[in-house]
């Protein structure tokens, strides 16, 4: 009897001294999230739920809570004087073509800041479709690259579309052609290691984006490489919503047609892009690209255009800028369609004065989710915004997966970048902004069209749920700062 009760003692003292160390981590890990937190949600949801259960918030706060990518920093100053050298020579190659829009306009200065780079003239774009126009325009370019070609998507998948990229990345390495393929090793985690090595043993330099390299990013799983960037010879890159994937042809299980949008872009603007990919491929493998980079004009158009890249590792929150930018800067019109709507309180507040100055604001959301956390989170902000005339249309005909904007009767986006805290803070994204009156007509229309396939949600549909729904609401948008 003695000894079971010396041993429960013993048991109870080491489980309370557990636990003990549990609480303590927890308020350690709490500091460490006040202190490095970006927004002041995030850092009390964290701070609450560490010090209340320690055992289940402290490996999510250590895989999820980071929200700064210091490893990308750090890599980026320690090789500074070689990229600092290829940005230099991209830099004076393409001088000839800064635009001078910054020049003469307040709004281009601030997006010029938040790229780091400035609007260049002498492009033409494409503005592309959904999956089968967007593939095939992308296939199609990379079929006529003679130096090299550089691909970039945040999912790859071993499907019949993947196959046919495969097929055809393969085709030109062994025509001689420099191949370099970048994916992100958690949206591309199905992607089998047998076809990246039937890559690499037919000439394709192909890695993953290694977000978890260096010692210190082991746990490193929440930053994730969203950007889809395809660049052939310098001259001609393509940006926007796809990934590689038989459902982005609107051949998934799940929805029977995918809404997505891309831009083809040719002229010295495809310089920026392949910069965002050299410094992303130096991270994942330490190699400089020894590139082309003289900048090469279009003879079709003269649209200008401003390349914004944006992630974990800039100084600014830039995705989030960029967008704020955008809603106080609009003054008849800013229309934005995103798959996924959970904005901060600072968008919530743009998106209310934008709707008070009498502007038309619309966005453009999904009817049926992919996300079901997101999708409730959004709906606590759909009153929030919708009482100063924000108008909220959800899109029925299958999926709508696209990220685009169109401000006013001249500016238009087209890029990576959702409406949400993981593209303002989290991920790795890619926008290309178009100033450009004819442009801009054609993605008024295709906004005009996908309106066409939606609903207009009515002013009083998310008061009218039922109370479980609403309850849910409240507790997805608390979840929302860590998301």
């Amino acid at each position: 009897m003695i000894k079971r009760t010396r041993d429960f003692l013993r048991k109870s003292t080491y489980l309370s001294l557990f636990f003990l160390c549990l609480h303590i981590a927890g308020l350690v890990s709490s500091i460490d999230a006040v202190m490095s937190v970006r927004t002041s949600q995030g850092a009390i949801a964290w701070v609450i739920s560490l010090n209340t259960f320690p055992s289940i918030s402290l490996p999510a706060y250590w895989v999820f809570g980071r929200s700064e990518f210091k490893g990308y920093v750090i890599s980026r100053q320690a090789d500074e004087t070689a990229l600092s050298a290829v940005a230099a020579k991209a830099a004076e190659n393409k001088s000839y073509f800064v635009s001078g829009l910054a020049d003469r306009n307040q709004a281009s200065r601030v997006a010029e800041s938040l790229a780091d780079l400035p609007h260049l003239k002498e492009n033409s774009t494409e503005l592309l479709i959904d999956g089968e126009a967007t593939f095939e325009s992308i296939f199609g370019g990379i079929e006529k690259a003679r130096d090299y070609v550089l691909v970039q998507f945040f999912i790859v998948k071993d499907d019949e579309l993947g196959r046919r990229l495969q097929d055809l990345l393969i085709k030109k390495a062994q025509e001689g052609v420099r191949v370099f393929f970048l994916y992100d090793e958690v949206g591309s985690y199905k992607l089998p290691e047998a076809y990246i090595q039937e890559l690499r043993d037919n000439g394709v330099a192909a890695h993953n984006f290694h977000s978890r390299k260096g010692p210190k990013n082991r746990f490193q799983i929440n930053f994730r490489n969203h950007r889809k960037i395809v660049v052939a010879d310098g001259k001609t890159c393509w940006i926007g919503g796809h990934n590689v994937g038989d459902e982005y042809l609107g051949n998934g299980e799940k929805f029977s047609h995918w809404r997505d949008t891309h831009v083809k872009i040719e002229g010295p603007a495809t310089l920026a892009a392949q910069l965002s990919f050299i410094e992303d491929w130096h991270w994942a493998t330490d190699e400089v690209l020894e590139l082309n980079w003289k900048a090469v004009p279009s003879t079709d158009a003269d649209q200008r255009i401003l390349i914004i890249p944006s992630g974990p590792a800039d100084r600014f929150e830039t995705a989030g800028l960029m967008f704020t930018h955008a809603i106080n800067s609009a003054r008849e019109r800013i229309w934005i369609a995103s798959p996924y709507f959970v904005p901060d309180e600072s968008i919530i507040a743009a998106l209310q004065l934008a709707g008070m100055r009498g502007v038309d604001v619309r966005i453009l959301i999904p009817d049926e989710p992919d996300h079901k956390l997101v999708y409730l989170a959004a709906f606590s902000y759909f009153e929030q915004a919708g009482m100063s005339g924000v108008k909220f249309y959800r899109y029925t005909k299958g999926f709508m997966h696209q990220k685009t904007m169109l401000v006013d009767n001249d500016l238009s986006t087209v890029g990576t970048a959702n409406f949400d805290n993981r593209s303002f803070r989290l991920n790795f994204e890619i926008t290309a902004m178009i100033t450009d009156q004819d442009f801009n007509k054609e993605v008024e229309q295709m906004f005009l069209e996908d309106f066409a396939n939606s609903r207009l949600m009515e002013p009083d549909e998310a008061a009218e749920k039922p109370f479980w729904f609403k309850l849910l609401v409240r507790v997805a948008r608390l979840t929302s700062p860590m998301l």
